[in-house]
């Protein structure tokens, strides 16, 4: 069973997550794959019952629902029944055993992205972050990932989403006033004294804003549009130099025309391996006469993922074991595997920003390092 929002103002994302469902059925499904789509509405409620009547029509293994509230909703009748589950949420607070969230989640694109950075000499680290739960989210996982990998989060700060307060923050977080006032004290003190040395000094000073660099080597935005856009043009407004402290995002970057924003070009952030989804963006294009939204991929995932199981003619194909392979499996987006816990791992490359467009500069891996 598939259970997507058909009807309702969420009904593009849901017809889209099925186009890709039926690609990957005539793809890889044999004859004995039955795929069943039931409506949810977009709404928990619908959810429910579109589960309920999956369950009664022989479903052996349920793919979605999309949203976070819809999914936590269904988990308890696929778990009563048990069936296993596959939302396409990116909620890690919806997965358990046998709920496998195949989302792109936060902590996985933090993972690479830090990791990256480690491994480049970056150690001390920044978040700069919007007041949200996405924002809080991405706070935690850097934190997490931080402590059992190296490096340090020496500053976080919030802004609002509005953005009203965002030059005071982003003010505050350069410690520009502080900085400035270090370089007026030491002008102060050069400008005392008449030894050239000192005069030389003081006329390099002459060229700065601050004096003394920031406590960290990079700042991670979990930003997006019009507003990464401000944030990244008002850090070196506040003398944050971008040649010296690096821009690390999260998949939000993941836009065309990021370069057009010249604070922004040398950034960094972990995407989908464009080479592994080149040519199922260019298929369903073909197909259906659009581009399909991010999500979609997930769509054909999870159902190649199926009717490669099924394909072993076991009664029960969509066991916990086969679910949470730990070799994992090949995906639209690059590799991917199932956790025993319910969230998930995936390979990501790493993107970085230039005014042509973005460029790989760490590929995603092939395969999953052996545990």
């Amino acid at each position: 069973a598939i259970l997507l929002p058909l009807s309702g103002s969420s009904s593009d994302i849901g017809e889209s997550i099925l186009n890709t469902a039926l690609m990957a059925l005539f793809d890889v499904a044999d004859s004995r794959f039955v795929l069943q789509p039931y409506d949810t509405q977009g709404t928990p409620s619908g959810a429910i019952l579109a589960s309920k009547q999956a369950i009664l029509e022989g479903a052996q293994l349920i793919l979605g629902p999309v949203f976070s509230s819809s999914a936590k909703a269904v988990a308890s009748e696929a778990k009563l029944s048990g069936i296993k589950m596959i939302p396409f949420t990116t909620d890690p607070t919806v997965a358990e055993e046998g709920i496998y969230v195949i989302g792109f989640l936060v902590h996985e694109q933090i993972r690479r992205i830090v990791n990256f950075s480690l491994e480049q000499g970056i150690e001390r680290f920044s978040v700069l972050a919007p007041a949200t739960p996405y924002g809080e989210t991405v706070v935690d996982a850097v934190a997490q990932v931080i402590q059992n990998n190296g490096g340090s989060l020496n500053r976080v700060a919030y802004f609002e989403p509005s953005g009203s307060n965002l030059n005071d923050v982003v003010r505050q977080f350069a410690d520009y006033d502080e900085r400035h006032q270090r370089l007026l004290s030491q002008k102060q003190e050069l400008s005392k004294k008449n030894d050239t040395i000192s005069q030389a000094a003081l006329q390099r000073l002459e060229q700065l804003d601050t004096l003394g660099d920031v406590p960290f080597d990079a700042v991670l935005i979990p930003e997006q549009g019009g507003r990464l856009a401000e944030v990244s043009a008002l850090l070196p407004f506040y003398d944050i130099d971008p040649s010296r402290v690096q821009l690390l995002g999260t998949m939000l970057w993941h836009t065309p025309g990021l370069g057009k924003e010249p604070s922004l070009v040398g950034g960094w952030y972990p995407a989908p391996s464009p080479l592994a989804n080149a040519n199922f963006y260019s298929r369903y294009a073909k197909l259906f006469g659009i581009n399909p939204p991010a999500i979609a991929s997930l769509g054909y995932d999870s159902l190649a993922l199926s009717a490669i199981l099924s394909r072993t003619g076991r009664k029960n194909p969509f066991l916990a074991t086969s679910l949470s392979s730990p070799s994992g499996f090949s995906g639209v987006d690059g590799i991917f595997r199932l956790l025993p816990n319910g969230l998930s791992e995936r390979g990501f490359a790493v993107m970085e920003i230039s005014k042509d467009g973005p460029i790989t500069i760490s590929p995603a891996p092939k395969t999953f390092e052996a545990d």
